[in-house]
C-alpha cells in the first residue's frame, strides 16, 4: 500500500473513530429522553450506523485494492465519509 494512501486512511479512521464517539454520546442522550422523542433518536441512529457500515467498507475495499484502483475508489470513499459526517453533524444540531 502506498504511503499516500496509509496516512490517508489513518487519518479517515482517526475520524472514524471521533465520530463513533459522537453517535456513542447520541446514544446516551436517548436513553434519557420520552418515547416519542427516542423513537426520533433510534431513527437518527440506525441511520448513521447504517452509513457508518457503509464506510467502514469502503475503507476495507481500498485497503484490499491494488494500487491502480486507489483512486477510483477514493471518490467513493470520500463521499461515503461526507454523507456520515453531514448526517452525524445534522443529528447533533437536532437534537441539541
Amino acid at each position: 500500500m502506498s504511503t499516500t494512501r496509509d496516512a490517508y486512511l489513518q487519518k479517515l479512521k482517526a475520524k472514524m473513530d471521533q465520530w463513533n464517539a459522537e453517535i456513542d454520546k447520541l446514544e446516551a442522550r436517548a436513553r434519557g429522553v420520552d418515547a416519542e422523542a427516542r423513537l426520533q433518536y433510534q431513527q437518527r441512529l440506525q441511520d448513521l450506523r447504517a452509513k457508518q457500515a457503509d464506510l467502514r467498507d469502503k475503507v476495507s475495499q481500498v485497503q484490499e485494492a491494488g494500487e491502480g484502483a486507489w483512486d477510483d475508489l477514493r471518490a467513493g470513499l470520500e463521499h461515503s465519509q461526507q454523507a456520515l459526517s453531514g448526517a452525524i453533524e445534522a443529528a447533533i444540531s437536532r437534537f441539541k
